[in-house]
């Protein structure tokens, strides 16, 4: 048994001795590498060939920093554009949908003219009629009305002469059909009636 013990110890011994063994091998390792690699002295560099190759890294940088500003500005552009289409359309859609129901609100107008005093659907149809103009208020759509005024073809359409005692030469004397803007936009041309040159 004892024996064993001793011998126990001496493995011990001889393991720990290589231990330190192993240690101290990547340092000679190390040593010898450097050894054979030449020393940084004596590697010959090249500056023009350093010099030119930073010179084009550096001019292809700026194209690629000229070509991100280009594409940035062109995406800002559509972007505008896109949004002034997509303005003009909505404000299209809505003079489309206002000059349609302009004959509703003819009849309107129309069949409040035509109800009697006693008739029980009057106070319907002028709450009806108060509620399309109020919804023509909020898109901003406007009458025009230029009774007495200079006959403009730009905002009227004249549908019949009047006589020399209607009114000044040139003028509007009747409106026969109500005419719309929406902003600057004629929805509808008013019919009128001039009186002549």
């Amino acid at each position: 048994m004892k024996r064993h013990a001793h011998k126990a110890g001496k493995e011990k011994k001889t393991v720990m001795d290589a231990e330190p063994i192993k240690d101290q091998a990547p340092e000679a390792e190390a040593e010898a590498a450097e050894a054979e690699q030449p020393a940084a002295e004596e590697v010959p560099v090249d500056t023009a060939a350093l010099q030119a190759s930073l010179t084009a890294a550096e001019k292809k940088n700026e194209e690629y920093l000229n070509l991100l500003a280009r594409t940035q500005a062109d995406f800002d552009n559509f972007r505008r554009r896109n949004e002034s289409v997509r303005a003009d359309s909505y404000a299209d859609g809505q003079r489309n949908v206002a000059a349609a129901m302009l004959p509703v609100l003819d009849n309107l107008e129309r069949a409040l003219a035509s109800a009697g005093e006693d008739s029980p659907l009057k106070s319907g149809i002028e709450l009806t009629l108060k509620q399309m103009q109020g919804a023509y208020e909020k898109l901003g759509v406007t009458v025009i009305d230029r009774l007495g005024e200079k006959f403009d073809p730009n905002l009227e359409n004249a549908v019949m002469q009047g006589a020399p005692e209607d009114g000044e030469p040139g003028t509007v004397c009747m409106v026969l059909q109500k005419g719309y803007m929406m902003g600057k936009n004629v929805l509808r041309h008013a019919m009128v009636k001039v009186v002549p040159d």
